[in-house]
């Protein structure tokens, strides 16, 4: 039986240390066989130690006594200070000011629809296209079961490529977890050694549909596009218009499902 595949939602469970001791464990070595995913995880915590320190200070200021329970419940009859609620007001809105900034600026540094895409396919192809040991979770002998396992998973039906025209023999694929939810990877090779990944997953709503377009990331490339709320992206060590035939195939056999 395979292991549990390591989600997003762990991966985040991992940084605030609320998973289980075991599966606490399972992530830590995963994030030990797979260093760009540790990178991005340490940059979790990072973030949270930041908006920690600053709301520290605030924290750790005694309760106001406008705000007091025991203190309401005995002024209630009276009429609230305005000056005092209106202190009051303005600390809460110090605070979620401040928490807002932080949130703000993680946001905007994270991407969204094909670059978003082609970045989680160009950090997949990173992590897992070396890998001479295992490359693959479930190989292309058992396709059948991992169709079934990635369309379970994906909560829609998946298809494999079909690249053998192209020169490219399916070598296997697995569930991998990116910044907007599981996605399925496939990975191929030919018979110079040379590999490629195709990464599908779910769009958000207002990326259903998008023109398929050139992407280079991590010093790879490739494409991206979106079908009827479904993202591609093709990616390899080749130059973007050498793929571009490849993609057009992936496109087409993904439109026949």
């Amino acid at each position: 039986m395979s292991p549990r595949p390591i989600t997003e939602d762990d991966l985040h469970a991992y940084v605030d240390r609320v998973l289980e001791p075991e599966r606490q464990a399972e992530v830590a070595a995963y994030l030990g066989d797979h260093p760009d995913v540790a990178r991005r995880v340490a940059s979790f915590g990072d973030q949270r130690d930041q908006l920690r320190a600053a709301l520290a200070p605030i924290a750790e200021e005694p309760l106001p006594a406008e705000l007091n329970l025991s203190r309401i419940i005995e002024q209630r009859s009276r009429r609230p200070s305005p000056v005092r609620w209106a202190m009051a007001a303005m600390l809460l809105l110090s605070i979620g000011g401040l928490g807002g900034w932080f949130v703000r600026g993680a946001l905007q540094a994270s991407p969204s629809g094909l670059v978003a895409l082609a970045q989680e396919a160009a950090i997949s192809y990173s992590v897992y296209a070396p890998d001479r040991v295992r490359p693959v979770e479930v190989r292309a002998s058992e396709s059948a079961q991992l169709v079934q396992w990635l369309s379970d998973r994906l909560h829609r039906q998946v298809k494999v490529p079909d690249l053998t025209t192209a020169g490219y023999r399916l070598m296997g694929g697995r569930l991998v977890a990116g910044s907007h939810g599981p996605a399925a990877m496939f990975m191929y090779d030919d018979d110079h050694g040379s590999r490629i990944v195709v990464l599908t997953r779910p769009m958000s709503s207002a990326d259903q549909n998008a023109p398929m377009t050139p992407q280079s990331q991590d010093g790879v490339g490739g494409f991206a596009w979106a079908d009827d709320g479904v993202g591609y992206s093709l990616i390899g060590p080749a130059a973007p218009e050498s793929l571009r035939p490849i993609a057009n195939e992936v496109r087409r056999q993904a439109r026949s499902i």
